[in-house]
């Protein structure tokens, strides 16, 4: 089965201040472990989506991926992806979480057959409030509610679709397929897909990779 993973690398990272996936994480960058992760899950093809003043950087960090210019939008660095490739099957991931396992790609690859459409989703651990001028409005049925994470999983002609319904820019890119009324499947998500943004995230990046069977994970 045709399957490309399509790795949106071309944020700004204004939440966090500096480049985050430039940023040294036990001896390289931490774009490179999510390329290490990435090429794990076997793909047949590897997109790169990163900034435009980027590209030689991310062509000499990855000769094997096919390195595209990024969009400002989230929607604008999804759509160069997929156009740089030509796969059935799409996995939609954030580079930001770097140390996705690659069994993460294949479950999500079964989970979207049905219907097209697939997300990891993990359990939530915190009770969530709707919130309204500094003001408690409701508490949502935690088991009721999941945290999203990426990869998310694509038939193209399904995330074509969606991409061409709404110029609307998303977080994620299932939010899009929803608004056409399509199912999206969850499925199980993994706790080392984390995302990147904030400095204690970075000190559990370090270790979670200085873990030996970590290391032996990921080959």
């Amino acid at each position: 089965m045709d399957f490309a993973i399509v790795l949106v690398a071309a944020g700004a990272s204004t939440r966090m201040g500096f480049p985050k996936l430039w940023t040294d994480v036990c001896g390289k960058p931490l774009l490179a472990h999510a390329l290490v992760s990435a090429q794990a899950a076997a793909p047949t093809e590897l997109v790169l989506v990163v900034a435009p003043e980027r590209l030689a950087h991310a062509e000499a960090l990855s000769p094997t991926a096919r390195v595209v210019a990024g969009g400002i939008r989230r929607r604008d660095s999804v759509a160069a992806g997929l156009a740089a490739c030509s796969a059935d099957w799409l996995a939609i991931h954030d580079a930001a979480r770097a140390l996705a396992p690659p069994e993460l790609f294949a479950r999500g690859l079964e989970a979207a057959q049905p219907t097209g459409a697939a997300i990891p989703g993990i359990p939530l651990k915190d009770t969530i409030k709707r919130i309204s001028a500094s003001r408690v409005i409701a508490t949502p049925l935690r088991a009721e509610h999941a945290a999203v994470q990426t990869p998310q999983v694509f038939r193209r002609d399904v995330l074509l679709r969606a991409l061409a319904a709404t110029d609307e820019d998303v977080t994620d890119e299932a939010t899009l397929v929803e608004q056409l009324g399509i199912e999206v499947a969850v499925f199980e998500g993994d706790e080392r897909a984390f995302k990147v943004t904030t400095p204690l995230d970075f000190a559990l990046a370090r270790t979670v990779l200085s873990e030996p069977t970590w290391r032996d994970h990921v080959g």
